[in-house]
């Protein structure tokens, strides 16, 4: 049995040295990579992967999304530059990189519609991993729904990745974040966050086929569930200065089963409870095996994720065969291998 990795990092060679030289923002990502050789060096992350046996990887670029280092035309320029790299890498190592999913400069309205169309028809990518926000602008901002309406009529599937820094405050009147709240609570509320935008904002209406993977099983979506379902059913009641009525009156369905359209991945870091409440919640079907690799805890931790969300897997009390979707059926069938 092969087991599809459908979320992992990495940082091509190329990529990090223009990032390197065009902005201070990177001195960040080096850091992260003197911690983590596994990120860029491929014989790091070659000689660790061979501890999963028949084990591949889906691809995608480490955060910061592109738009972040300055101009459209140069998160326009970064994007071509990224998906150029990841798809050499798929050419030059198919037995470790299965595929990618490309970047595109979401600040750029024309190079985003461009770049998404020239990466998944002439570089084969398989969809596009966009972020939870665009320089705190919500993806269902009016800008950004062509993207959205583009990668419907592809039918190719959508990796938002959740991004916010220490800057994003936990309290009005905190300057910044502390204690990494923003990264170890705020990644998932931010996922939380962006899908509710695209639920109400009618994506799933319009586009009732789009595939839209969250990383981290959906954020707190599942745990939350009861406050989803009843709490959505009267979308309103709590809100005077706007109305929200006419919401509810177009949806076809209950908030909360637009929710379950979404796909999720297993990256919960070995959470054996999360695991078991994401997988009841989005069902097995829309359960893909996903890990953030290569990153782990401490500075050793290449790849512990990646054995922490193996060994859930292994001692979940499911089938075989639910198994087996998870680690490599439901890849196949949504990236069409």
């Amino acid at each position: 049995m092969m087991k599809i990795d459908i979320f992992t990092h990495i940082l091509p060679e190329p990529y990090l040295k223009k990032i390197t030289a065009i902005s201070p923002k990177a001195s960040n990502m080096d850091d992260r990579i003197r911690k983590d050789g596994s990120i860029s060096n491929l014989d790091y992350r070659f000689k660790a992967m061979d501890e999963f046996g028949e084990y591949v990887q889906v691809i995608n670029l480490i955060a910061p999304p592109v738009e972040t280092y300055g101009s459209p035309e140069l998160a326009t320029d970064l994007a071509k530059l990224a998906n150029d790299s990841m798809a050499e890498l798929v050419r030059r190592y198919p037995d470790r990189f299965i595929g990618f999913a490309a970047s595109v400069p979401m600040t750029d309205p024309e190079g985003m519609l461009a770049e998404t169309r020239r990466a998944i028809k002439d570089l084969g990518a398989f969809g596009v991993q966009i972020f939870t926000n665009v320089l705190g602008y919500p993806l269902d901002k009016a800008e950004f729904m062509p993207f959205f309406d583009l990668m419907a009529e592809l039918d190719r599937p959508i990796w938002i990745h959740p991004i916010r820094d220490a800057s994003f405050s936990d309290y009005a009147r905190e300057p910044r974040s502390r204690y990494e709240i923003w990264w170890a609570l705020g990644w998932s509320y931010e996922t939380s966050a962006a899908m509710a935008h695209l639920v109400f904002s009618g994506v799933f209406e319009r586009h009732p086929d789009i595939k839209i993977i969250t990383h981290h099983l959906g954020g707190i979506i599942p745990y939350l569930e009861g406050k989803v379902a009843q709490g959505w059913d009267f979308l309103g009641a709590r809100t005077t200065d706007e109305d929200y009525s006419s919401i509810l009156k177009r949806m076809e369905k209950r908030p909360v089963d637009y929710f379950r359209m979404f796909y999720a991945d297993t990256a919960v870091f070995g959470a054996r409870a999360a695991t078991m409440c994401g997988l009841d919640f989005f069902g097995v079907d829309h359960t893909l095996f996903g890990t953030d690799a290569p990153f782990g805890p401490g500075p050793q931790g290449k790849f512990a994720y990646t054995r922490l969300v193996i060994d859930v897997i292994e001692k979940l009390d499911i089938t075989q065969e639910t198994r087996n979707l998870i680690y490599e059926g439901n890849a196949r069938k949504l990236l069409r291998l």
